[in-house]
Protein backbone atom coordinates (compact mmCIF):
# COMPACT_ATOMS: atom_id res chain seq x y z
CA UNK A 1 0.00 0.00 0.00
CA UNK A 2 1.17 3.52 -0.80
CA UNK A 3 2.82 5.17 2.25
CA UNK A 4 1.10 8.47 1.51
CA UNK A 5 0.36 9.21 5.17
CA UNK A 6 3.96 8.87 6.38
CA UNK A 7 4.09 12.57 7.28
CA UNK A 8 0.71 12.60 9.06
CA UNK A 9 0.03 12.41 12.81
CA UNK A 10 -3.31 10.73 13.50
CA UNK A 11 -5.29 10.06 16.68
CA UNK A 12 -8.22 7.61 16.63
CA UNK A 13 -10.57 6.93 19.55
CA UNK A 14 -12.58 3.72 19.66
CA UNK A 15 -9.93 1.97 17.58
CA UNK A 16 -9.96 -1.47 19.19
CA UNK A 17 -13.01 -2.80 17.29
CA UNK A 18 -15.17 -2.29 14.25
CA UNK A 19 -14.84 0.71 11.98
CA UNK A 20 -12.32 2.41 14.27
CA UNK A 21 -9.98 -0.57 14.04
CA UNK A 22 -10.55 -0.83 10.27
CA UNK A 23 -9.66 2.85 9.83
CA UNK A 24 -6.63 2.51 12.11
CA UNK A 25 -5.38 -0.41 10.02
CA UNK A 26 -5.74 1.65 6.86
CA UNK A 27 -3.81 4.55 8.39
CA UNK A 28 -1.11 2.22 9.74
CA UNK A 29 -0.67 0.51 6.38
CA UNK A 30 -0.25 3.92 4.76
CA UNK A 31 2.61 4.84 7.10
CA UNK A 32 0.93 7.27 9.50
CA UNK A 33 2.29 8.22 12.91
CA UNK A 34 -0.75 6.72 14.63
CA UNK A 35 -2.05 6.79 18.20
CA UNK A 36 -5.10 4.74 19.14
CA UNK A 37 -7.22 5.31 22.24
CA UNK A 38 -8.92 2.52 24.17
CA UNK A 39 -10.31 1.80 27.61
CA UNK A 40 -8.75 -1.63 28.25
CA UNK A 41 -4.96 -1.65 28.58
CA UNK A 42 -4.71 -5.31 27.55
CA UNK A 43 -6.97 -5.02 24.51
CA UNK A 44 -5.59 -1.69 23.30
CA UNK A 45 -2.00 -2.89 23.59
CA UNK A 46 -2.96 -6.04 21.69
CA UNK A 47 -4.56 -4.06 18.85
CA UNK A 48 -1.54 -1.74 18.65
CA UNK A 49 0.68 -4.81 18.34
CA UNK A 50 -1.59 -6.22 15.61
CA UNK A 51 -1.40 -2.96 13.68
CA UNK A 52 2.40 -2.92 13.89
CA UNK A 53 2.73 -6.52 12.79
CA UNK A 54 0.28 -6.24 9.89
CA UNK A 55 1.65 -2.95 8.58
CA UNK A 56 5.34 -3.11 9.43
CA UNK A 57 4.84 0.40 10.80
CA UNK A 58 6.51 1.03 14.16
CA UNK A 59 5.09 4.55 14.54
CA UNK A 60 2.09 3.25 16.45
CA UNK A 61 1.30 4.19 20.03
CA UNK A 62 -1.70 3.88 22.32
CA UNK A 63 -3.34 5.81 25.14
CA UNK A 64 -5.59 4.31 27.80
CA UNK A 65 -8.62 6.47 28.43
CA UNK A 66 -12.21 6.03 29.61
CA UNK A 67 -14.05 8.45 27.36
CA UNK A 68 -17.08 8.51 29.66
CA UNK A 69 -14.93 10.21 32.33
CA UNK A 70 -14.19 13.77 31.28
CA UNK A 71 -11.10 14.16 33.47
CA UNK A 72 -9.76 10.97 31.89
CA UNK A 73 -10.34 12.39 28.42
CA UNK A 74 -8.43 15.55 29.28
CA UNK A 75 -5.60 13.47 30.74
CA UNK A 76 -5.46 11.39 27.56
CA UNK A 77 -5.28 14.55 25.42
CA UNK A 78 -2.48 15.94 27.60
CA UNK A 79 -0.56 12.67 27.22
CA UNK A 80 -0.88 12.95 23.45
CA UNK A 81 0.30 16.58 23.48
CA UNK A 82 3.34 15.65 25.54
CA UNK A 83 4.50 13.49 22.62
CA UNK A 84 3.33 15.43 19.55
CA UNK A 85 3.65 18.95 18.22
CA UNK A 86 0.98 18.53 15.54
CA UNK A 87 -2.27 16.67 14.83
CA UNK A 88 -3.20 16.19 11.20
CA UNK A 89 -6.25 13.99 11.73
CA UNK A 90 -8.43 13.50 14.82
CA UNK A 91 -11.01 10.75 14.57
CA UNK A 92 -13.71 10.82 17.27
CA UNK A 93 -15.17 7.34 16.96
CA UNK A 94 -15.63 5.76 20.39
CA UNK A 95 -19.25 5.20 21.40
CA UNK A 96 -21.88 2.83 22.71
CA UNK A 97 -25.61 2.23 22.98
CA UNK A 98 -27.24 0.86 26.13
CA UNK A 99 -30.53 -0.88 26.85
CA UNK A 100 -31.64 1.95 29.09
CA UNK A 101 -30.19 5.36 29.94
CA UNK A 102 -27.86 5.24 32.92
CA UNK A 103 -25.64 7.57 34.90
CA UNK A 104 -22.00 8.18 33.95
CA UNK A 105 -19.19 8.41 36.53
CA UNK A 106 -19.51 12.20 36.30
CA UNK A 107 -23.26 12.14 36.93
CA UNK A 108 -24.43 12.73 33.36
CA UNK A 109 -26.45 10.36 31.21
CA UNK A 110 -23.87 7.81 30.08
CA UNK A 111 -24.71 7.76 26.36
CA UNK A 112 -24.53 11.55 26.14
CA UNK A 113 -21.31 11.62 28.17
CA UNK A 114 -19.53 8.95 26.13
CA UNK A 115 -20.85 9.70 22.65
CA UNK A 116 -20.89 13.49 22.81
CA UNK A 117 -18.98 14.95 25.76
CA UNK A 118 -16.09 12.56 25.15
CA UNK A 119 -15.81 13.83 21.55
CA UNK A 120 -16.17 17.41 22.72
CA UNK A 121 -13.53 17.34 25.45
CA UNK A 122 -10.98 15.43 23.38
CA UNK A 123 -11.33 17.92 20.53
CA UNK A 124 -11.28 21.04 22.68
CA UNK A 125 -8.29 19.78 24.66
CA UNK A 126 -6.40 19.29 21.38
CA UNK A 127 -7.68 22.46 19.71
CA UNK A 128 -4.34 24.26 19.77
CA UNK A 129 -2.69 21.44 17.82
CA UNK A 130 -5.60 21.27 15.38
CA UNK A 131 -5.55 25.02 14.75
CA UNK A 132 -1.79 25.12 14.23
CA UNK A 133 -1.48 22.07 11.95
CA UNK A 134 -1.93 23.00 8.29
CA UNK A 135 -5.05 21.43 6.78
CA UNK A 136 -5.89 19.41 9.90
CA UNK A 137 -9.10 17.40 9.79
CA UNK A 138 -11.53 16.35 12.53
CA UNK A 139 -13.82 13.45 11.65
CA UNK A 140 -16.56 12.31 14.04
CA UNK A 141 -18.74 9.22 13.81
CA UNK A 142 -22.45 9.98 13.86
CA UNK A 143 -25.26 7.60 12.83
CA UNK A 144 -28.33 7.39 10.64
CA UNK A 145 -30.26 7.39 13.89
CA UNK A 146 -29.40 11.08 14.31
CA UNK A 147 -32.51 11.62 12.18
CA UNK A 148 -34.75 10.62 15.09
CA UNK A 149 -32.77 12.34 17.82
CA UNK A 150 -34.42 15.01 19.93
CA UNK A 151 -32.06 17.26 21.87
CA UNK A 152 -33.35 19.14 24.91
CA UNK A 153 -30.49 21.07 26.47
CA UNK A 154 -32.16 21.16 29.86
CA UNK A 155 -33.09 17.48 30.06
CA UNK A 156 -30.84 15.45 27.76
CA UNK A 157 -27.53 15.67 29.69
CA UNK A 158 -28.91 14.09 32.86
CA UNK A 159 -32.24 12.47 31.98
CA UNK A 160 -32.56 8.73 32.62
CA UNK A 161 -36.02 8.58 31.03
CA UNK A 162 -36.91 6.98 27.70
CA UNK A 163 -35.14 4.20 25.84
CA UNK A 164 -31.48 3.56 25.29
CA UNK A 165 -32.05 3.78 21.56
CA UNK A 166 -33.52 7.28 21.84
CA UNK A 167 -30.61 8.37 24.03
CA UNK A 168 -28.22 7.03 21.40
CA UNK A 169 -30.04 8.80 18.56
CA UNK A 170 -29.90 12.09 20.45
CA UNK A 171 -26.19 11.70 21.17
CA UNK A 172 -25.59 11.14 17.45
CA UNK A 173 -27.60 14.28 16.68
CA UNK A 174 -25.34 16.09 19.15
CA UNK A 175 -22.34 14.90 17.10
CA UNK A 176 -23.73 16.72 14.04
CA UNK A 177 -24.41 19.92 15.98
CA UNK A 178 -20.94 19.74 17.53
CA UNK A 179 -19.36 19.32 14.09
CA UNK A 180 -21.15 22.32 12.64
CA UNK A 181 -20.22 24.60 15.54
CA UNK A 182 -16.65 23.29 15.57
CA UNK A 183 -16.29 24.28 11.93
CA UNK A 184 -17.47 27.78 12.81
CA UNK A 185 -14.83 27.98 15.53
CA UNK A 186 -12.13 26.83 13.13
CA UNK A 187 -12.71 29.84 10.87
CA UNK A 188 -9.47 31.61 10.13
CA UNK A 189 -7.57 28.31 10.02
CA UNK A 190 -7.13 25.67 7.33
CA UNK A 191 -8.66 22.96 9.54
CA UNK A 192 -11.95 21.27 8.69
CA UNK A 193 -14.53 19.32 10.70
CA UNK A 194 -17.02 16.80 9.32
CA UNK A 195 -19.00 13.82 10.56
CA UNK A 196 -20.42 10.75 8.85
CA UNK A 197 -22.89 7.90 9.01
CA UNK A 198 -21.21 4.48 8.70
CA UNK A 199 -24.40 2.58 7.91
CA UNK A 200 -25.39 -0.63 9.68
CA UNK A 201 -22.08 -2.31 10.38
CA UNK A 202 -21.34 -5.89 11.39
CA UNK A 203 -19.16 -5.12 14.41
CA UNK A 204 -18.64 -5.94 18.06
CA UNK A 205 -20.59 -2.73 18.76
CA UNK A 206 -23.66 -4.33 17.17
CA UNK A 207 -23.16 -7.58 19.00
CA UNK A 208 -23.00 -5.80 22.33
CA UNK A 209 -26.11 -3.81 21.47
CA UNK A 210 -28.50 -6.70 20.87
CA UNK A 211 -30.05 -6.72 24.33
CA UNK A 212 -32.07 -3.57 23.69
CA UNK A 213 -35.55 -4.91 24.18
CA UNK A 214 -37.94 -6.96 22.05
CA UNK A 215 -38.55 -4.52 19.19
CA UNK A 216 -34.93 -3.47 18.77
CA UNK A 217 -33.78 -7.08 19.01
CA UNK A 218 -36.27 -7.97 16.26
CA UNK A 219 -35.09 -5.07 14.11
CA UNK A 220 -31.48 -6.17 14.64
CA UNK A 221 -32.29 -9.66 13.36
CA UNK A 222 -34.08 -8.25 10.32
CA UNK A 223 -31.19 -6.03 9.25
CA UNK A 224 -28.41 -8.54 9.99
CA UNK A 225 -28.26 -9.84 6.39
CA UNK A 226 -27.83 -6.26 5.13
CA UNK A 227 -25.02 -5.25 7.48
CA UNK A 228 -21.76 -4.11 5.90
CA UNK A 229 -18.24 -5.02 6.93
CA UNK A 230 -16.23 -2.74 9.25
CA UNK A 231 -14.02 -1.89 6.27
CA UNK A 232 -17.04 -0.72 4.27
CA UNK A 233 -18.43 1.14 7.28
CA UNK A 234 -15.10 2.95 7.66
CA UNK A 235 -15.00 4.04 4.02
CA UNK A 236 -16.50 7.51 4.52
CA UNK A 237 -14.38 8.00 7.64
CA UNK A 238 -11.15 7.27 5.77
CA UNK A 239 -12.31 9.33 2.80
CA UNK A 240 -13.09 12.36 4.95
CA UNK A 241 -9.82 12.01 6.84
CA UNK A 242 -7.44 11.59 3.93
CA UNK A 243 -8.82 12.22 0.45
CA UNK A 244 -8.13 15.39 -1.55
CA UNK A 245 -11.76 15.27 -2.75
CA UNK A 246 -13.04 15.77 0.82
CA UNK A 247 -10.80 18.74 1.57
CA UNK A 248 -13.48 21.25 0.53
CA UNK A 249 -16.16 19.86 2.87
CA UNK A 250 -16.74 21.91 6.00
CA UNK A 251 -19.19 21.09 8.78
CA UNK A 252 -20.99 18.44 6.76
CA UNK A 253 -22.74 15.18 7.61
CA UNK A 254 -21.62 12.61 5.04
CA UNK A 255 -23.05 9.25 4.01
CA UNK A 256 -21.44 7.14 1.28
CA UNK A 257 -18.98 9.95 0.56
CA UNK A 258 -21.76 12.46 -0.10
CA UNK A 259 -23.10 15.33 2.04
CA UNK A 260 -26.51 14.57 3.53
CA UNK A 261 -29.17 16.79 5.05
CA UNK A 262 -29.39 15.95 8.77
CA UNK A 263 -32.13 16.17 11.38
CA UNK A 264 -33.80 19.60 11.29
CA UNK A 265 -32.45 20.41 14.76
CA UNK A 266 -28.91 19.97 13.43
CA UNK A 267 -29.47 22.96 11.14
CA UNK A 268 -30.28 25.26 14.07
CA UNK A 269 -27.16 27.44 14.46
CA UNK A 270 -28.30 28.82 17.80
CA UNK A 271 -28.83 25.32 19.17
CA UNK A 272 -25.33 24.36 18.02
CA UNK A 273 -23.85 27.38 19.83
CA UNK A 274 -25.88 26.68 22.96
CA UNK A 275 -24.84 23.01 22.95
CA UNK A 276 -21.21 24.06 22.72
CA UNK A 277 -21.58 26.46 25.65
CA UNK A 278 -23.38 23.83 27.72
CA UNK A 279 -20.76 21.22 26.88
CA UNK A 280 -18.00 23.56 28.04
CA UNK A 281 -19.84 24.04 31.32
CA UNK A 282 -20.52 20.34 31.87
CA UNK A 283 -16.94 19.35 31.10
CA UNK A 284 -15.54 22.04 33.38
CA UNK A 285 -17.79 20.86 36.22
CA UNK A 286 -16.69 17.24 35.72
CA UNK A 287 -13.00 18.13 35.86
CA UNK A 288 -13.23 20.29 39.00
Amino acid sequence: MNKDLSSKVILVTGATDGIGKAAAMNFAMRGADLTIVGRSNEKTAQVAAELKQASGNNKIDFIICDLSRIADVKKGAEEFKSKHQRLDILVNNAGAVFKTPQKSPDGYELTFALNHLGYFEMTVALMDLIRNTPHARVVSTSSGLQAIGNLDLEKTPTSLEGSGTNAYATSKLANVLFTKELQQRLKGTTATANCFEPGIVRTQFGALSKDLGFFMNLAYKIVMPFMVTPEKGADSLIWLATSPEASSLKGELVANRKPKTPNKQALNKNLAKDLWALSEKLCAQAIQ
